[in-house]
């Protein structure tokens, strides 16, 4: 088994609070894992110590040099062109051609030589998506990049994301809030609480998922289970 991630004894404090806790997690080479878990739990934490954004920490981290962030906000250069977005901070100069192929994945090489401010959420982050793949990553963390979607959008984002990641082939940790979106894209779901990975859950059914299938629901209820969600559909059913 080739890993793309090894953690041991990973830990972090802010001041007198502790944040992760003696984590131990593997990713293998182009698997899909899905973290979840509540608000201040340690999940954008621990993603931003796997981007190197973060180095205040005890314990052992094993990441590959080539890797990429796609945070909730797309966070483009307003004064660049889109395409200079998508390369900005790769060496050498600028290069036109490769930032269109790359948004010509997400279905926006003809949005190359616009502003930022002239696009749609959406597609502020598909060039967000595209500036980090262009880098050819072998792990690619996204923290909730769907968040401020609105709902048609988040499933056509989710399809894309899963797309790339069939054909790139780069192990992919995505955090989100999301229980049915973990359930769609993950390979692997890890629910973390108060620092620590407390459950997790392999999903072997092949891709496109059905959300009505009875494995779906199944774990869909096991996941908002540990996460103290009721199920809406399980009251209603119920009721």
């Amino acid at each position: 088994m080739t890993l793309a991630v090894r953690l041991r004894g990973l830990s972090k404090t802010f001041g007198d609070r502790r944040v992760l806790e003696d984590l131990d997690v593997d990713i293998e080479a182009g698997e899909f894992v899905v973290l979840l878990g509540h608000s201040g739990c340690g999940k954008s934490t621990l993603l931003r110590i796997l981007a190197g954004l973060d180095q205040d920490i005890d314990g052992d981290v094993r990441v590959p040099s080539k890797r990429a962030v796609g945070f909730q906000s797309p966070r483009l250069m307003p004064w660049k062109r889109v395409w200079r977005n998508v390369v900005l901070g790769l060496p050498g100069r600028p290069d036109k051609g490769l930032a269109e192929r790359y948004l010509a994945e997400v279905g926006l090489k003809d949005r190359a030589g616009k502003w930022p401010k002239t696009l749609s959420g959406g597609e502020a982050q598909r060039v967000s998506l595209a500036r980090a793949l262009v880098r050819e990553p072998d792990l690619l963390l996204l923290d909730e990049p769907f968040g401020a979607l609105d709902a048609l959008t988040r499933t056509k984002a989710q399809a894309l994301v899963a797309d790339l990641w069939r054909k790139h082939g780069c192990a992919v940790l995505l955090v989100t809030h999301d229980v049915e979106e973990a359930l769609l894209l993950a390979d692997r779901v890890l629910v973390m609480d108060h620092g620590r990975i407390e459950h997790e859950v392999r999903i072997d059914t092949e891709r496109p998922r059905d959300i009505g299938s009875p494995e779906f629901v199944t774990n869909r209820r096991r996941l908002l289970n540990w996460l103290g969600v009721a199920d809406a559909s399980q009251e209603k059913a119920s009721a």
